[in-house]
């Protein structure tokens, strides 16, 4: 399949947003749940918005899928409008949201993706070529016959995302899509995901999450959201050059024979401390303990000297590492706070805003949601022949 659809508009960008504002009516006072964000996202990316709960991120998704009107703005995906061009958006973008429960539990994994296929629009050949496609990509072949309401966690959430590829979407929305899942389970999920987008050039994913760690694996860009705004948006490497100006190296030496102040004497050394008792190095083959000490250094290219002056001193130098911020050190400078805070004031317009539904059922003022079309849904009444 192509992976840009034909919007008429020369390269649209696969998410754009100018000036996106939604007020939710609520007592005492109106809730801006988002305040101007401004966000482009190019085809191809894997995009992360990040950000604690009542950031706003719901509400930007919510938006972006056409499930909610902005009070103010404008949003394009692939080069169409979410206002004017619900239709067009629907049949090219779907959305994953972690710990969801959609369809019925009574209905096998074939039979509740082949339902799905359906209010998709897709015909009845390809959409069970479709289901058996992505039952064997998601790795659900021996619980294909299984009833979905006794799928373990990790499994429901591979089925919740081979129904959102059911339709090939060129924009793939990911809403706290491994939430809930232990380690193994997440890892699995990220990598079918990170798969299934570099499958077909210019398909598109933006995710928002709380993991951290997700974030900085998947994202090849992150926004920082907090009270409707975005803070910093960047690569994650990016993001946390914007808190680290100077070097942190951390050297293991077998001995120190001077004092920890001959190394911050060097030139371009702005601290030096030894490690302190709860953070003390190995212990070698005669028993002896090494030594940490951690610097502080303008820049990289302090570093020669200091290892010089340590071969000098006759030490020997048994590890180097140099620390790198993280993007929970990022959040908390730019934020205030840690990301598991929520945000007071935009909390409450989460429960301000409408119920958006599930994701083929009515969604508030746009309309039935990522089924394209208004369908028929008295198709479903078609599952009976599913198991051919």
């Amino acid at each position: 399949m192509t992976a840009i659809p034909p919007s008429g508009r020369a390269d649209p960008l696969a998410i754009e947003a100018r000036g996106i504002r939604r007020t939710y009516a609520a007592k005492p006072r109106p809730v801006e749940a988002l305040r101007g964000v401004d966000l482009d996202v190019h085809p191809g990316e894997f995009f992360g918005l990040l950000g604690p709960n009542g950031a706003g991120k719901t509400t930007l998704i919510k938006i972006l899928t056409t499930l909610l009107l902005p009070t103010s703005g404008t949003a394009r995906v692939c080069g169409f409008d979410v206002a004017t061009e619900t239709a067009k958006i629907r049949r090219i973008m779907n959305m994953v949201a972690g710990g969801e429960q959609s369809g019925y539990g009574l209905l096998n994994v074939r039979e509740q993706l082949w339902m799905f296929s359906q209010f998709y629009g897709l015909d009845r050949k390809e959409g069970w070529r479709r289901v058996d496609e992505l039952v064997a990509i998601v790795g659900l072949q021996e619980q294909a016959r299984q009833k979905t309401g006794t799928l373990s966690t990790g499994q429901r959430q591979k089925l919740n995302l081979a129904r959102g590829m059911l339709n090939d979407p060129w924009v793939l929305f990911l809403d706290e899509p491994t939430l809930g899942l232990d380690v193994n389970a997440a890892r699995d999920v990220r990598a079918l995901l990170e798969e299934w987008r570099l499958a077909v050039p210019g398909r598109t994913v933006l995710l928002t999450t709380h993991y951290m760690v997700e974030a900085d694996e998947l994202c090849g860009r992150i926004a920082i959201v907090d009270r409707g705004r975005i803070l910093a948006l960047g690569s994650p490497a990016e993001l946390k050059q914007r808190i680290q100006r100077e070097s942190i190296y951390r050297f293991e030496v077998d001995r120190l024979p001077g004092s920890v102040s001959a190394i911050a004497g060097l030139p371009g050394v702005l601290t030096a401390a030894l490690a302190s008792a709860a953070d003390v190095g190995g212990v070698d083959a005669g028993g002896r303990r090494s030594v940490i000490v951690t610097t502080t250094l303008a820049d990289d290219g302090a570093l020669p000297g200091v290892v010089a002056a340590i071969a000098a001193s006759g030490a020997h130098l048994l590890g180097l590492a140099k620390s790198e911020p993280t993007l929970e050190d990022v959040f908390v400078e730019l934020v205030g706070h840690g990301i598991d805070e929520e945000t007071t004031e935009a909390t409450a317009a989460d429960a301000a805003a409408p119920d958006a539904g599930g994701p083929a059922g009515p969604s508030g003022p746009a309309g039935p949601a990522l089924t394209g079309d208004p369908v028929d849904h008295e198709r479903d009444a078609a599952v009976g022949s599913a198991d051919r």
